[in-house]
C-alpha cells in the first residue's frame, strides 16, 4: 500500500507524508553513531553525502535514509542530489530515474538549478525515453520549470541517434513553447537527425528555417548537410556546399573546436562513401586554410583512410604531411603498418616501418607480430631478423615475449631448422631464459619439420634441468610429430606412460590433439582404442572429440562404425553441435548414402535439433553433383521452413546444377 501511495501524486500532500526511499521496515529502534537526534538534519545530510561520495557505498546510504524516514526524518534536495549521483557514478541509471520519479511523487522538488544538473547526470544513461519521462513527471509537479538549453539539445541528439527524430521535433517545439529559443546546435543536431534516416528536403527546409529565424549556420551544420548530399550521390551539389564550408570555416568568428569537428565530419563522411580522390585533393590543396591545424587534419585524414581499409592512400598521405615538416603520431603510424600486414603486403610495410624509425618509430607488439609473420611467409629472414633486433632494443618491452614471437613466426616457415636454433642460442648469449612457450615454440617447429630427434632433446634438456620443466604442451606436441612420420607407438607411450611419470595428466585437449593425428595417419583402431582408454580415465569427450572421432571414421571408409559411434555415444551425451552434424552428413554424402545424409538431416529437425546453412549445403551439394534437381530445391525448402535462408554458398552450389537460380525462388 505505501508503494502505491508514493508512486500515486493524486493523494493530498496534508494527509499522507511519504518520502521516497522509505521501503525497509524495522521494529527495533534506530542506531544512531555518537547518538545524533534525528532532526540534527547537517549532520545526516554530510553522512549520507560522505556514504555516497567518500566511501562510494550508495547502497548504506539508501539504508541509512530509509531508516531515517522511517523514524520522521524529511529528506531534503541534498539528500537527493547525493543519491542520484551516487547511482549515476555507479552505473544505475534505471534505479536513478525512479529514485528521481518517487522524489517527485512525494513532493521532493528541488530547485531548477539542482534539476538541470540531475537531469544532466540521467542524460547520461544514453536512455531518452526514460529521462524524458522525467523531464515531463518534474514539468506536471513544477510547471515553471523550464530545462536548460543544453539538456534539451543532448535529449534531442539522443533520440536522433535512435532514429526518433519525429520526437526530437517535438521535443524542439515545445522547447521553443517555454521560451527557450533554439541555438545553431539545436538545429545542426535536428538536421543531422534527419540526415540520419535519409529525409533530405526536411533537412534543407530546417536549414533555410534557421536562417530566417537569425540563427546562423555553422561549419558542422554545412558539414552534416554535405554528408546527406554525398549519401544521396549528388557529388556536383556536394562539392558545392563544400566551397560554401571552406568560406565559413574561414571566418574568424567561427570557434576552432567548431571547425575541427567539421573538417573531422567531412573526411569521414567522404571515407565512408568511398570518395577518396577528394580526400586526397584536400589532402593536397588544405582548402580550409589556417581554420584547421594541418596537424590534426593530415591526423585525421590518416585515421579515417585506415578505418576505410585504405591504407596505401593512408601511406600517401604520411608521405604529404612530412613534406611539409609534420610528423604522424605513433599510433597513426602503426595502424597503417598493421593494415599493409593484414592486406599481405608486408614488404611496404617493412619499407614504411624503416622510415618511421628516422623520427623514433617502434611497432606495438601486435603489430611487431603481423609484421614479422608476414615476412617469414615471403622467407625474407633478413628482414625479420632486422625488425627482432630493433624491438629488442625498445625500451619496457618482455624480451623473452618478444622472442617467441619471432620464433611463432619462423615456425610458418619451412625447413628453418638452423634460424630457429641459432635464435634460440641468441637469447642464451644476451641472458634472455627461454621459458616454457618458448621451448614449446622450438620443438614445434622441429615436429613440424619432421626433425623429432632435435625436439627429443630439447625435450631432453627440458627433463633433466637445463631449462624449465616440460609441460603437457610440450608432450602433446612431441606426440603429434611422432604420430606424423609414423612413430605411433611412441605417442601412444608418452601419452599413456611418461606423462603420468611426470606428474601430467593428459586433458581433452591433448587427447583431441592426438586423435587428429591417429585418424589423419590412417590409424583409425588405434584412435578408437585411445578414446575408450581417455573415457575409461574419467576424460570427458567434448563436442570437438565428436567431431574428429565421427570425421576420422568417415575418412577410413567406417561409416557404420560413424553411425554407431552417433546412436550409442554421441547422441545419448547430448554432447553434440554444428561440427558433429556436418562430419556425419560430410561422411555419408562421400560414401554415396545422399538418402541416408536427407533422412539424418531431418531427424535432427525432428527431434528439435536446428542445423545450421552448412548442414543444408553439404545434402544440396552432394544433390546437385548426382543431378538430383527436384530433391536439391526440395531440401532448400525445408530449410526454408526452418527459419533459414539461401546463402551465397547456396546460390554457387545450386548456379553449378543449371545456369544462374533467380533468388525469387519460392517454395
Amino acid at each position: 500500500m505505501l508503494l502505491a501511495k508514493l508512486i500515486n501524486p493524486s493523494q493530498s500532500p496534508s494527509k499522507f507524508h511519504i518520502f521516497p526511499f522509505a521501503f525497509h521496515f524495522s521494529t527495533t529502534p534506530p542506531h544512531y553513531p555518537h547518538q545524533q537526534p534525528i532532526n540534527n538534519k547537517p549532520y545526516w545530510t554530510n553522512r549520507i553525502h560522505n556514504l555516497c561520495t567518500v566511501h562510494r557505498d550508495v547502497d548504506e546510504a539508501l539504508h541509512l535514509l530509509d531508516t531515517l524516514c522511517l523514524h520522521g526524518y524529511h529528506p531534503d534536495p541534498l539528500n537527493l542530489s547525493s543519491i542520484i549521483h551516487a547511482l549515476c557514478d555507479s552505473n544505475r541509471f534505471s534505479e536513478a530515474h525512479h529514485r528521481f520519479l518517487l522524489s517527485l511523487s512525494s513532493h521532493l522538488i528541488p530547485d531548477e538549478r539542482t534539476c538541470n544538473v540531475l537531469i544532466a547526470r540521467l542524460l547520461h544513461s544514453n536512455s531518452p525515453h526514460s529521462t524524458f519521462y522525467v523531464i515531463r513527471s518534474l514539468l506536471d509537479a513544477k510547471p515553471e520549470f523550464v530545462p536548460s538549453l543544453t539538456n534539451f539539445n543532448r535529449l534531442i541528439d539522443q533520440f536522433c541517434t535512435d532514429l526518433r527524430v519525429d520526437i526530437g521535433h517535438r521535443l524542439f517545439f515545445h522547447m521553443k513553447s517555454k521560451a527557450q529559443l533554439p541555438n545553431a546546435v539545436t538545429y545542426t543536431t535536428l538536421i543531422n537527425g534527419y540526415v540520419r534516416i535519409g529525409d533530405l528536403g526536411a533537412a534543407f527546409k530546417l536549414f533555410d528555417e534557421m536562417r530566417d529565424c537569425g540563427v546562423f549556420p555553422n561549419s558542422l551544420t554545412y558539414s552534416v548537410l554535405i554528408r546527406g548530399v554525398f549519401k544521396k550521390r549528388d557529388v556536383g551539389y556536394g562539392l558545392e556546399l563544400m566551397d560554401k564550408l571552406w568560406e565559413r570555416m574561414k571566418d574568424e568568428k567561427e570557434d576552432p573546436s567548431v571547425n575541427g569537428a567539421a573538417f573531422a565530419n567531412l573526411i569521414d563522411c567522404l571515407c565512408v562513401e568511398g570518395y577518396f580522390n577528394e580526400v586526397f585533393r584536400i589532402a593536397v590543396s588544405m582548402p580550409q586554410g589556417k581554420s584547421v591545424s594541418e596537424e590534426f587534419a593530415y591526423s585525421h585524414m590518416i585515421d579515417s583512410l585506415c578505418r576505410a581499409g585504405r591504407n596505401h592512400g593512408a601511406s600517401r598521405v604520411v608521405y604529404l604531411m612530412r613534406k611539409k615538416g609534420f610528423l604522424p603520431s605513433l599510433v597513426s603510424y602503426n595502424c597503417i603498418i598493421h593494415g599493409l600486414c593484414k592486406e599481405g603486403d608486408c614488404m611496404r610495410a617493412y619499407q614504411l616501418f624503416e622510415e618511421g624509425i628516422e623520427f623514433g618509430y617502434l611497432p606495438s607488439e601486435h603489430t611487431y607480430k603481423v609484421l614479422v609473420e608476414g615476412l617469414c611467409r615471403e622467407s625474407d629472414l633478413h628482414k625479420a631478423r632486422q625488425v627482432l633486433h630493433l624491438m629488442l632494443n625498445k625500451k619496457g618491452v618482455h624480451r623473452t615475449r618478444i622472442y617467441n614471437i619471432y620464433l611463432r613466426a619462423l615456425c610458418l616457415m619451412s625447413n628453418n631448422l638452423t634460424e630457429l636454433l641459432n635464435t634460440l642460442v641468441s637469447m642464451l648469449q644476451n641472458q634472455c631464459q627461454p621459458d616454457v612457450i618458448t621451448l614449446n615454440t622450438v620443438i614445434n617447429g622441429f615436429c613440424k619439420m619432421g626433425r623429432i630427434d632435435e625436439a627429443f632433446k630439447v625435450l631432453s634438456d627440458m627433463i633433466n634441468g637445463k631449462f624449465c620443466a616440460p609441460d603437457v604442451v610440450t608432450f602433446t606436441t612431441v606426440a603429434c610429430g611422432l604420430i606424423d612420420i609414423g612413430r605411433t607407438q611412441e605417442a601412444l607411450d608418452i601419452l599413456n606412460r611418461v606423462m603420468p611419470e611426470r606428474g601430467l595428466k593428459p586433458g581433452i585437449v591433448t587427447y583431441n590433439a592426438v586423435l587428429r593425428g591417429l585418424f589423419k595417419a590412417q590409424h583409425a583402431n588405434e584412435a578408437m582404442g585411445l578414446f575408450n582408454c581417455m573415457v575409461n580415465k574419467g576424460v570427458t569427450a567434448n563436442s570437438t572429440t565428436n567431431a574428429i572421432v565421427v570425421d576420422g571414421l568417415c575418412q577410413s571408409g567406417e561409416i557404420e562404425e560413424a553411425k554407431k559411434f552417433w546412436d550409442d555415444i554421441i547422441w545419448p551425451s547430448r554432447i553434440h553441435d554444428d561440427f558433429v552434424y556436418a562430419a556425419i552428413l560430410k561422411g555419408l554424402c562421400h560414401a554415396g548414402n545422399f538418402n541416408q545424409a536427407c533422412h539424418f538431416l531431418y531427424e535432427l529437425v525432428d527431434s528439435g535439433v536446428t542445423p545450421n546453412i552448412v548442414s543444408y549445403n553439404i545434402v544440396i551439394d552432394k544433390a546437385c553433383k548426382l543431378g538430383l534437381k527436384k530433391e536439391a530445391y526440395q531440401i532448400v525448402g525445408e530449410m526454408r521452413k526452418n527459419g533459414l535462408e539461401p546463402d551465397a554458398v547456396t546460390w554457387r552450389i545450386l548456379e553449378k546444377l543449371h545456369g544462374v537460380v533467380g533468388k525469387t525462388f519460392s517454395s
